[in-house]
């Protein structure tokens, strides 16, 4: 059962933040009405007057300043930015990459017995979305890679072989797999130690740009749909910098949005909660509207506006062509549009649990920020991690395990696209569940595991024949696995066992 679908669907220096804390004059109107309309807002009054703070002007400012200078400085205590050595280690593996992409489609044109007076025009190239395409990478984050070929290089033998074997040779490449049966079939490895996911796309031209226009229609004639949604990823990144007024703001913002998201337990795709697109979608959504504002500001009025959203109106960012809506036949708890495809929406795993989870955060982090400039004011509690242990008495644990790391990899992925089929069966039994997105390992066990803990109801659990839902489950995982099939195991376990 699918909710959503995507089909034809720099870094902030706080030596200069000073730069980026204009005093916003903005704010939002209490309105028990929630008149909103899809891309519209209508100026409010300023934030004092939101938040019923009288006073020194300029004592408002001082302060706004001070919590947006927190902020940034809350981004470094994270290692949220990574350092100097670490951006140009990535710079350099892009560059490293490009260079082999380019020899490798020389070398397949040859193979395709590509005339000589095209061949030495023969090209290809590396574009990069995800959080290091929007710049928001940390000194962790993998790098989303999209190899950009030509008409005559074939996924199956000229990427998944050729391309793979010119890989497999490098000393920078190691923990090299390919992984065909995604709904975006890419490669996965590590480039001097960098883990990159790289799928592919091929455009029917016979010469790549190294700065490729993905938007310029010539470049996307006839290009098949395993292409388009590959592509997907790289549009929506350029989009969304074309659309906000300043990107190093809207880097700033999407960092802190991140961090809450994940403290809260509320972002991971493949359990139902929000993928990177959405966040930034979001994010971006009120930076354009609010063009002025300071960090702190913005921060706050992204609580203030999803808090009280009008769900399932769709959040859809202004590109100064008035789209028509077109209704979709899916059922969307959160639908956010894709910035570059007006007529489709962000994938989204969200269903009635989590839905009701996100709500209640985006709640919880109005009703902190909304006294953001009480003197006692402290962000550190906005980012505290959930309480599970605190707010549930009983979880579903799912135990994972393969023979090898390898093989681990590629059964855990498996299983947590098929996540959202347990999620709703839990619902349909408890009529709640909360999937925890952190992954833990048992380390006394013999073989490579990964394992999942998810939030269950009081007094429910004994409506639960877990042993039959395993069954069940592990069939319908087994029915689209095409690799070793590993080990899932269920069960119920109190939270004083959790990790």
């Amino acid at each position: 059962m699918e909710f959503g679908h995507i089909e034809r669907q720099q870094l902030v220096d706080p030596r200069h933040v000073n730069t980026y804390l204009p005093r916003w004059s903005i704010g939002l109107r209490p309105n028990s009405n929630l008149d909103y309309q899809v891309g519209h807002f209508n100026p409010l009054p300023p934030l004092d007057g939101v938040l019923g703070f009288g006073g020194n002007p300029d004592g408002i400012l001082r302060m706004e300043m001070e919590r947006s200078m927190s902020l940034f400085q809350i981004m470094g205590d994270e290692g949220l930015v990574p350092s100097l050595e670490e951006e140009m280690k990535r710079r350099n593996s892009i560059h490293k990459l490009k260079k082999i992409v380019r020899e490798w489609v020389q070398t397949v044109a040859y193979h395709h017995a590509l005339p000589k007076r095209y061949l030495r025009f023969a090209s290809g190239t590396i574009l990069t979305y995800g959080s290091y395409g929007l710049g928001v990478h940390n000194s962790e984050s993998d790098i989303d890679a999209l190899c950009v070929g030509l008409c005559f290089a074939t996924i199956e033998e000229d990427f998944f072989i050729v391309l793979r074997n010119i890989l497999a040779s490098r000393p920078e490449v190691s923990d090299i797999h390919c992984v065909k049966g995604a709904k975006v079939p890419l490669m996965r490895f590590k480039f001097d130690g960098i883990s990159i996911d790289l799928p592919y796309a091929r455009l029917k031209v016979i010469s790549i740009p190294e700065d490729v226009d993905v938007f310029n229609p010539f470049f996307l004639k006839n290009i098949d749909d395993k292409s388009w949604k590959s592509l997907s990823g790289v549009r929506a990144n350029k989009r969304i910098h074309q659309l906000v007024p300043n990107v190093e703001i809207f880097q700033a913002v999407l960092r802190c949005v991140k961090l809450w998201a994940k403290k809260r337990g509320v972002y991971g795709n493949l359990l139902g909660f929000f993928g990177g697109v959405h966040l930034a979608v979001l994010s971006a959504f009120i930076c354009q509207r609010h063009p002025t504002a300071s960090l702190s500001a913005l921060f706050f009025i992204f609580f203030k506006t999803f808090a009280f959203w009008p769900w399932p109106t769709p959040v859809v960012l202004q590109d100064g062509v008035a789209w028509p809506f077109i209704p979709t036949d899916k059922v969307l708890w959160m639908p956010i549009q894709l910035p570059c495809s007006p007529y489709q929406f962000c994938h989204s795993n969200i269903v009635r649990s989590t839905f009701f989870k996100i709500k209640s955060e985006f709640m919880r982090g109005h009703m902190l920020t909304k006294d953001m400039l009480r003197p006692e004011f402290d962000w550190n509690i906005l980012f505290e991690p959930f309480p599970y242990p605190r707010k549930y008495e009983k979880f579903v644990k799912i135990f994972l395990s393969a023979s090898d790391k390898d093989e681990l990899g590629d059964w855990v992925g498996c299983v947590k696209s098929r996540f959202c089929c347990l999620i709703i069966k839990l619902e349909e039994l408890l009529g709640f569940c909360d999937p925890t997105p952190t992954e833990y390992a048992n380390v006394d066990a013999s073989e490579p595991n990964v394992v999942f803990y998810w939030g269950l109801p009081p007094a429910m659990t004994d409506m639960i024949n877990i042993g039959h839902m395993e069954v069940e489950f592990l069939k319908s995982t087994n029915n689209v696995y095409q690799g070793p099939t590993g080990k899932l195991k269920l069960s119920i376990v109190q939270a004083d066992q959790l990790p």
